[in-house]
């Protein structure tokens, strides 16, 4: 079952797995990057209470410089120390880290505390920003959780200095506890902010984008494969433009040289088996004419029927070659006409044939092999059942041509599907070569189409004819 759900997430084409791999990639990549968005709203919701802080301290810190001794020093800072204002002597300062491994929001409020503090005192100042951190209302650290679900976090902080212009004087460890001045956050409005516009939108952003330029990157890699479904249809299409990325171009001039081998190769057969016609002809034509010179009248007929035989095969083979072979361009067939115009030559030689339905507009193919593959049908249908019945109809799709005859059909469900093979007859005393319908089913083919042949319910065999039409 995972299996399956894994594979429905992972597109099948081409183009939805670059998209994918594009949105999941950049998506990624602004996950790992979203600590410079926490670092600036941790530093800004830290600003108030670290200009507080600052201003605050920077006070204590003039008191303590107009103090006349270290006895009075001291009961300043016991008098202004309080809950959230801790302030205690030091011998010693603790070891700052390094500020390239602290935090981008640390080290702003550092250095905001210690340009407020000397700016307020007008003289360089020994600063030390050991911690500074936000808690939420509850008086927790939660580092930039802080600002999701408090509205009024207040900042912590821990800072020792010297006593500047103080020479006795040892170092001041202050520790304090400041708010925002009264202000709120909007914890939910930053949940939005944060998840709609810096996610969603740019989500959408980098989806659209994504699915612009994958599909104006791939539309080389798309005619490439049109063509190489048309070259299965028409092997003397126009070569394909040598156009797109360098592996797109090379795949072209790769794909073009294919079909001029192929046509090559194509073009050689022909010659080659008319060649073979040609030369057949004459010993034929000698067996024929010694044929007529034997004695016994028994042997001559017996040879001739051999002899037509044997011609009828290579003209059949030939024929077969020829009409499969598409050698004219592809254009727009009107269908009614070329039915009526079959129907009208097999009434003409006598047979009853009628045609019903209407294609609803033309159908792209090749003229002479669609017609090709129509008569061999008709021709069948005549054959096993004397008359016969077209019957068209068009659902905007594909048009269906179905041929209905009145014979014996097929009983043999075997025989059915074997119809279709080269120089097979399903009941040879009704003559023809069996090349028919594998001639017909090549032209199906040729046209992106299908033939299939079921026995009708009220006797007979019918041949359904479908062309899809291009979408």
């Amino acid at each position: 079952m995972n299996v399956r759900r894994k594979l429905r997430l992972w597109p099948d084409s081409l183009f939805g797995r670059l998209v994918m791999i594009l949105a999941v990639g950049m998506f990624a990549g602004q996950l790992l990057t979203s600590t410079i968005w926490f670092d600036t709203h941790d530093n800004r919701t830290l600003e108030i209470p670290a200009r507080l802080f600052a201003s605050r301290l920077a006070d204590t810190v003039r008191l303590l410089q107009h103090a006349p001794d270290a006895a009075s020093r001291d009961e300043i800072v016991h008098g202004l120390a309080d809950a959230r204002y801790r302030l205690q002597w030091i011998d010693t300062p603790q070891t700052v880290p390094p500020m390239q491994t602290t935090s981008l929001a640390k080290r702003s409020v550092s250095d905001l505390i210690s340009g407020v503090i000397q700016r307020r005192l007008g003289e360089p100042v020994d600063v030390r920003v050991i911690d500074a951190e936000l808690r939420d209302e509850a008086r927790k650290h939660k580092g930039i959780l802080s600002l999701f679900d408090s509205r009024m976090p207040t900042g912590d902080f821990h800072v020792q200095m010297k006593l500047p212009g103080v020479r006795d004087a040892a170092w001041l460890d202050v520790q304090a506890n400041e708010g925002q001045a009264g202000m709120q956050s909007e914890p939910d409005s930053l949940v939005f902010d944060y998840l709609v516009r810096i996610y969603l939108i740019r989500f959408i952003a980098i989806c659209a984008l994504a699915l612009v330029a994958v599909r104006f990157a791939l539309k080389p890699l798309r005619d490439l494969a049109k063509a190489a479904d048309a070259l299965g249809r028409n092997i003397y299409r126009p070569p394909l433009p040598v156009s797109g990325p360098l592996e797109v171009r090379s795949a072209a001039q790769s794909f073009n040289s294919m079909q001029r081998q192929l046509t090559a190769s194509f073009a050689e057969r022909e010659r080659f088996l008319t060649a073979v016609s040609h030369d057949l002809r004459s010993p034929l034509t000698r067996l024929r004419l010694r044929t007529e010179m034997l004695p016994d009248a028994q042997w001559r007929e017996r040879l001739r029927g051999d002899l037509d035989d044997m011609e009828a095969m290579v003209r059949a083979t030939l024929d077969a070659v020829q009409g499969i072979e598409v050698t004219e361009t592809r254009r727009d067939i009107d269908v009614d006409s070329m039915l009526e115009g079959l129907a009208e030559d097999a009434r003409e030689a006598g047979h009853t044939v009628t045609v019903e339905g209407k294609a609803a507009r033309p159908v792209a193919g090749y003229p002479r092999n669609l017609k090709r593959c129509l008569q061999n049908l008709l021709d069948n249908a005549i054959r096993y059942g004397g008359d016969a019945s077209i019957h068209v109809s068009d659902d905007g799709r594909a048009v269906r041509i179905a041929i209905r005859d009145n014979g014996p059909g097929i009983p043999d469900e075997t025989m059915l599907a074997r119809v279709f093979e080269p120089y097979f007859r399903g009941n040879a005393a009704a003559g023809g070569t069996g090349l028919g319908l594998t001639i017909a089913q090549s032209i199906a083919a040729t046209h992106g189409g299908s033939l299939a042949l079921r026995n009708r319910t009220t006797g007979g065999l019918e041949a359904e004819l479908i062309l899809l039409r291009e979408s």
